[in-house]
């Protein structure tokens, strides 16, 4: 089952035989993350604070907690960000009247939107004009299923489970066009059942020729469930609000694993593992935790990464932040352009260092 949190302990687990760590690769940062963390530490670097972020940039207690001490505000309502203020737009994705409300009062607006996530964003636009009524698997109140869902609100039947598939199939006339969409960052477990049933419902069910879940949550899910079948236990890294998290943990039980926590940091591990320990990280856990976690289980026989896939994916910056940094005059340009050109070989967790280093 899955552990509730302990609270924060210091130095390495004493007197327990943890024997070996089982490393899942990949894990950690993708792509999308990496991209909006990145943004993010520009603005705070071209910008005197505050520098204002529409709801969290990704889903981690730590690497929002460094943005704050970095004067980054967050808030839940544009409305509330002064005229002519920096604003970012999370990684998540917005609704649609949320970006042009964000643009008002001569902010300087950059989205940070993931590309999986814009193109879930243009699929359910464009079947909505073509007269589709669209089944959208998600959960209610993650910020991506609401900003992708007001794209065409008055089209779009939120599936949570099979009853809310049943109660959408019953309202949907017979003869209607339907697609069938869903929140990037959902397991296949969630996913695939739905699939199914909504096919046996609809046989003409239009769904997209690439799947819009996220190559890198399928990859992590992938990974994890390699090590979670070896496991006495599985350490999922990460924060509760983070739906490809959460996710992960649920992997690791439904791969047969008899343990499974879900942890922010080395702080909250019980001291009573032992045994082979799987250790992963969500998509937005920094690597950083990865090691402490790692150093405070200290596993007698070492550790063993266990890899199933090299990722080499890479989303660039913002068009709107590149644009900004290119228009600076003011001493800085040469250095911005040269961390523009090495900004593919630069990782997030290194700019969450460099912006520590600043504090």
């Amino acid at each position: 089952m899955l552990e509730d949190h302990l609270p924060p302990s210091a130095g390495s687990l004493r007197g327990v035989a943890v024997e070996e760590v089982l490393l899942a690769q990949p894990r950690g940062f993708c792509a999308g993350v990496e991209k909006a963390i990145k943004a993010l530490a520009w603005m705070v670097k071209v910008f005197p604070p505050p520098v204002y972020c529409y709801h969290e940039i990704v889903h981690n207690q730590f690497v929002v907690s460094e943005f704050i001490t970095q004067g980054v505000i967050f808030v839940d309502d544009v409305d509330s960000v002064p005229a002519g203020a920096p604003l970012m737009l999370s990684a998540h994705g917005s609704a649609p009247e949320v970006v042009e409300a964000a643009r008002e009062n001569g902010r300087v607006v950059i989205d940070a939107v993931c590309p999986l996530v814009t193109k879930v964003h243009h699929e359910l636009k464009v079947r909505a004009s073509k007269g589709y009524e669209i089944l959208y698997v998600g959960h209610a109140m993650h910020e991506e299923s609401v900003g992708t869902m007001a794209v065409a609100p008055e089209r779009v039947h939120l599936v949570e489970d099979e009853a809310d598939l049943e109660r959408a199939t019953a309202t949907i006339p017979s003869g209607t066009p339907v697609a069938l969409l869903a929140q990037t960052t959902l397991s296949h477990d969630e996913w695939r059942h739905l699939v199914d049933k909504a096919t046996e419902s609809f046989p003409d069910l239009w769904m997209p020729g690439r799947s819009d879940l996220c190559f890198a949550t399928t990859n992590r899910q992938a990974a994890l469930r390699e090590i979670a079948g070896r496991a006495d236990a599985v350490v999922v890294i990460g924060s509760a609000n983070s739906s490809n998290t959460v996710a992960l943990t649920k992997v690791a039980a439904a791969s047969g694993c008899p343990r499974v926590l879900l942890v922010n940091a080395a702080g909250e591990l019980p001291d009573d593992l032992s045994g082979v320990v799987g250790v992963t990280a969500g998509a937005s856990a920094p690597e950083r935790l990865v090691a402490e976690v790692i150093d405070r289980l200290n596993p007698a026989k070492g550790v063993t990464t266990v890899v199933t896939v090299e990722e080499d994916e890479y989303f660039p910056p913002p068009p709107e932040l590149r644009d900004l940094l290119r228009q600076l005059d003011d001493g800085r340009a040469a250095g911005i352009q040269e961390a523009l050109r090495q900004d593919r070989t630069t990782s997030a967790a290194e700019v969450l260092d460099e912006l520590a280093h600043r504090a």
